[in-house]
């Protein structure tokens, strides 16, 4: 039996829960305080954590390039079901190595990191904000976002601050640019998010 990687731990025994619970909320409603941010024009994109593949279809909707990167194999090919856009290129990978995408030798203009980075202890936030850091195009985008609150039965979650991810970037020359506080959608008023984006410093 395969190891999975550290902070996929309940997704891959819930996936079903999880397609119908990510795929309720809309996008739009998802990202709406970094909207603004996205470009507008056909871009590349790739989605870190991809999980069903919600994020990674809207952006091919909007004429964007994506590569979708998902580790559990159980949401991959519940993912790969949902939303078969031929804009969307499908990889099995994991934080914080990413050793599958940088083989790619790709960058991008915006980089996705949506409800992934509090599965990472200290240790793999520092080696992943290492590899991540590089994949963000000169004038690109990295959009982040932090969850706070309980953390469900059978979850890997690390509580992680703004300050401490903002300092991190910056001492990969990465700029932040945006940060902002707010509920959930789900998860109940207990749980709430940091929203942090970032731009490479010139």
């Amino acid at each position: 039996m395969s190891v999975r990687p550290s902070g996929t731990e309940g997704y891959g025994e819930t996936a079903g829960e999880r397609v119908k619970q990510y795929e309720s909320l809309a996008f739009a409603d998802v990202h709406r305080h970094m909207l603004h941010l996205f470009p507008m024009t056909p871009s590349r994109v790739i989605d870190i954590g991809a999980g069903t593949g919600r994020d990674a279809a809207a952006f091919a909707g909007l004429g964007h390039t994506v590569t979708a990167v998902e580790p559990t194999p159980e949401l991959l090919a519940e993912a790969r079901q949902l939303h078969q856009q031929p804009a969307i290129t499908w990889i099995d990978d994991s934080l914080p190595d990413l050793d599958r995408v940088h083989a790619l030798g790709e960058r991008y203009d915006v980089v996705m990191l949506t409800a992934v980075w509090m599965h990472l202890d200290q240790a793999q936030r520092e080696r992943a904000m290492a590899r991540v850091a590089p994949l963000v195009r000169p004038g690109g985008l990295m959009a982040l976002t932090l969850r706070h609150g309980p953390v469900p039965a059978g979850r890997r979650m690390f509580e992680v601050s703004a300050q401490e991810t903002c300092e991190l970037a910056r001492r990969h020359s990465l700029a932040t640019i945006h940060e902002s506080k707010g509920s959930a959608l789900l998860g109940g008023a207990a749980v709430w998010w940091d929203r942090l984006a970032f731009r490479p410093q010139r």
